[in-house]
Order: structure tokens, then C-alpha cells, then sequence
């Protein structure tokens, strides 16, 4: 870990401040398509596999960019890197409302995608600022920024109905410009990158960077990440067409709902870091995967119709999730599922704080890569089975495989490191290196 003897409270709040800022900016412009999408499906007479597709597609650009630009962040500083990025995603954001073929659209949408990519340039030069106990909570922090997706949720909708989806594009590459260049201007140099420079010494290398993916123990972590952080993506986009064609709500007031979803999957994730400091990561993510098998029980069962053979004849009667305990059972999942995005990055600094840019990057894309791949599952369900709910039967048999997988994997370990707490410590944060179990 780097020298932070110099660097003030002021340092560390402005750092996490503008970082988050910043980030909410990006992840806005991310999830765009959630809102516009929708409109230009029914300008192109789009399936629902087209739209998911559509919609998957700038998840794809912001889950594969991490990985290089979290190996070039360690090296050049998120400084520069993180205002370079911004700048190229609101020049693609602008160019999207010049098109007009849906191939082109694809195209596109994969340049907007690099918003997602703001992501792993900001945990990487945030946690620079902060001692390893803290590290928790300011990372859950900046992953408040999620709640971008919720800004557009929100309000793109109205924008769409006042200027048009391209007016709408053009807002957001505009906003994203301006919120480039004052990170530039008041945000500071990496303080490992001050103190590489003032020392001469050269930038690791990606090979050095890219070191430690070797370790199964990273893939584990990015694992977890594709439903806590791939499904919320998946989700924030989804909803608002679900609640379209499955309560034939307006627009706007899917938008709403999909908001108050997105809304708690955001904030709350600085409560989960602060959790994750608190009683230890492992706990965080076995809350939440279990409360999240729970809601998605109930919100996978389809509105069904039954006839009984009763004494005096049929009997009927219908059973379905009505949509206010849908919207609530939505809330509660968003709001575990910010717990373990925090959670899951509660593990890298500390495990690999010389790698964070890189191991932090291979778990973001493989999270990412979730929002890309069930966005385009999700659609296919729909037309392969008609059943809107298929998309939530997908995600509970994740969540199943995921949970098992983990305490599996967790028990295992403490055969293997510290039999003596085997049946005693499963849901603290044993460490998984050849340490004292000090319980980080």
C-alpha cells in the first residue's frame, strides 16, 4: 500500500466526491438505452430479442473495456484516464442520434457502452485515497453512482416526451462533456501516481497488472459479481419494458417503478460497504443471496389460472403477483443487491491492493458481461415461452447455483486453511491467503 501520510480529509472527500459524481454522470448515460430503446423499438418494429439485444449491447462495450482500463488506470493515473473516457463516451452518445438503421444502432451503442467502463477507473483511483479500513465504506460510497441508472429511469422518460429520444441523446452526451472537463479541473493526480513519479520509477507492466487473474479466488469473486451487480444492470434495463407489457403501464410511470428499483440498488450500496467494514464481507453476501432466492421465488410464478374438481362442481381461481407487491418485492431485491456489490470489492483492495485496477477489472467485466448476456436471455424467454416472468425463473436458478456454490467453496477453504474453526466462523471473513485469521 502506498504512503498516505499526506494526504488531508479534504484530499479524501474531494476524491470520493467528484469520483462519485462523475460515475453517476456515466452510469446514467449507460442505461440510456432502458428508455430511448423502448422508443426506437416501436420506430423499428424491434422483437423482443432485437431489444434485448439493443439494450445488451452497450453493457457489452462497459463490462470488456474494464479490464484495459483498469490496467491503464494503474499506469496513467484515473486522472487522466477517467476524463479521456468520459470525453470519447459523449462523442458516441452525441453520433447516436444521427442513426437510423438498427445495425447502425448496434454499432453505436457499443461506443456509448464505454460509460460502463468509468466504473473500475473510479474504484481504482478512489480506494488510492483511503486506509485499508475505511476502504469498505468509501467504495460503497462511490457505488452510489448507480443510481445514475434510476436518473434515467426517472427522467428520461419525460425528456423523450418533451424533446425526443435523439434531443434526449444529445442532453446526455452534453452533460457528459461538461462533467469530463470539471474532473479534469479540480480533481487531483493518483497519489501512488505522485509518488511513482517523485520516485522515477516506471509504471508496472500489464503483465504484472494481469498477474494475479491467475488466482481461481478472483474468478470466485467475479462469479458473485455477475448477478449482484450483472443482474442489476440486467434489471434496471429490463423493468421498464416488463412493466409495459406485463401491467400495460405507460412509459413514463414504468420508468417510475423501474426507478424505484434501481433507486435502492444504488444508494444503499454505501450501507453495504459499511456493513462489509462492519461484520465482514462473507455475511453481506450470504444475506444477500438468500433474501434475493426468496423475493425471486415469488416474482418468478406466473399469473395462473386454476379449475378444482370441487364436490359441487368446478371451482376456480387465479393466483398472481399484483403489481404493488411486485414493485415492493423489486425494492427489497435492489436493496440486498447493492449490499453484495459492495461487498464483492470490499474483498480486492485488501486481498490485492497493488492489483486493483486489474483484478478489479476482470470482476467488473465478468459482472458487466451479466448485464450484457441477460438482457438478450431474457428476450429470448419471452419469445421462445410467452411468459413474462421467465426472465425472473433465470435469475432465481442463478442466484441458486451462485449461493450454493459459495458456502460450498467457503467451507471447503476452512477444511483446508483453519480446521479448527471449521462449524464456528463460516460466515466471517476467514482470510483465503496462507494468513493469521485476523477476520479482515
Amino acid at each position: 500500500m502506498h504512503d498516505l501520510s499526506g494526504v488531508t480529509k479534504g484530499d479524501q472527500y474531494r476524491a470520493l466526491g467528484l469520483g462519485t459524481f462523475s460515475f453517476t454522470v456515466c452510469f446514467a448515460v449507460w442505461t440510456i438505452f432502458s428508455i430511448i430503446g423502448v422508443r426506437i423499438k416501436q420506430d423499428l418494429g424491434l422483437s423482443e430479442t432485437e431489444f434485448g439485444i439493443l439494450v445488451a449491447t452497450p453493457v457489452l462495450t462497459g463490462s470488456v473495456s474494464r479490464i484495459f482500463l483498469g490496467v491503464w488506470t494503474e499506469q496513467y493515473g484515473g486522472r487522466l484516464v477517467f476524463t479521456i473516457q468520459m470525453l470519447a463516451t459523449a462523442v458516441a452518445c452525441w453520433l447516436l442520434s444521427e442513426v437510423q438503421t438498427y445495425e447502425v444502432f448496434l454499432i453505436a451503442a457499443l461506443g456509448v457502452g464505454l460509460a460502463g467502463g468509468s466504473f473500475i477507473v473510479g474504484i481504482a483511483y478512489t480506494s488510492q485515497w483511503f486506509e485499508k479500513e475505511h476502504q469498505g465504506t468509501a467504495l460503497g460510497i462511490f457505488g452510489v453512482g448507480n443510481v445514475g441508472a434510476a436518473v434515467t429511469n426517472f427522467g428520461a422518460p419525460f425528456l423523450v416526451l418533451a424533446f425526443g429520444w435523439e434531443e434526449t441523446a444529445r442532453i446526455y452526451a452534453v452533460a457528459l462533456a461538461i462533467t469530463a472537463v470539471g474532473f479534469w479541473l479540480l480533481a487531483r493526480p493518483d497519489p501512488a501516481q505522485v509518488a511513482r513519479q517523485r520516485e522515477g520509477r516506471k509504471p508496472v507492466s500489464a503483465q504484472e497488472q494481469l498477474a494475479p487473474l491467475r488466482n481461481m479466488q478472483v474468478w470466485r469473486f467475479a462469479t458473485y459479481y455477475f448477478f449482484v451487480f450483472g443482474g442489476f444492470v440486467a434489471l434496471a434495463s429490463y423493468l421498464p419494458r416488463f412493466y409495459v407489457g406485463a401491467y400495460d403501464l405507460s412509459l413514463a410511470a414504468a420508468g417510475m417503478l423501474a426507478a424505484a428499483y434501481s433507486m435502492p440498488g444504488s444508494v444503499f450500496r454505501a450501507l453495504g460497504g459499511w456493513m462489509s467494514d462492519r461484520w465482514g464481507a462473507r455475511f453481506v453476501m450470504y444475506l444477500t443471496f438468500i433474501v434475493s432466492l426468496a423475493c425471486l421465488f415469488v416474482m418468478s410464478y406466473p399469473r395462473t389460472d386454476y379449475i378444482v374438481q370441487g364436490i359441487e362442481g368446478p371451482i376456480e381461481f387465479s393466483f398472481g403477483i399484483s403489481l404493488p407487491v411486485f414493485v415492493v418485492l423489486s425494492v427489497l431485491l435492489g436493496f440486498v443487491m447493492s449490499l453484495g456489490k459492495a461487498a464483492v470489492y470490499k474483498h480486492i483492495p485488501v486481498y490485492y491492493p497493488h492489483h486493483v485496477g486489474s483484478v478489479g477489472g476482470l470482476v467488473g467485466m465478468i459482472g458487466g458481461l451479466g448485464g450484457f448476456v441477460l438482457p438478450i436471455a431474457f428476450g429470448i424467454l419471452n419469445d421462445l415461452f410467452g411468459v413474462w416472468t421467465s426472465s425472473f425463473m433465470l435469475m432465481f436458478a442463478i442466484v441458486l447455483v451462485s449461493t450454493v456454490w459459495m458456502h460450498v467453496a467457503i467451507r471447503l477453504m476452512e477444511r483446508r486453511r483453519y480446521p479448527e474453526l471449521v462449524g464456528e466462523r463460516y460466515l466471517s471473513d476467514v482470510p483465503e491467503q496462507p494468513q493469521p485469521p485476523t477476520g479482515t
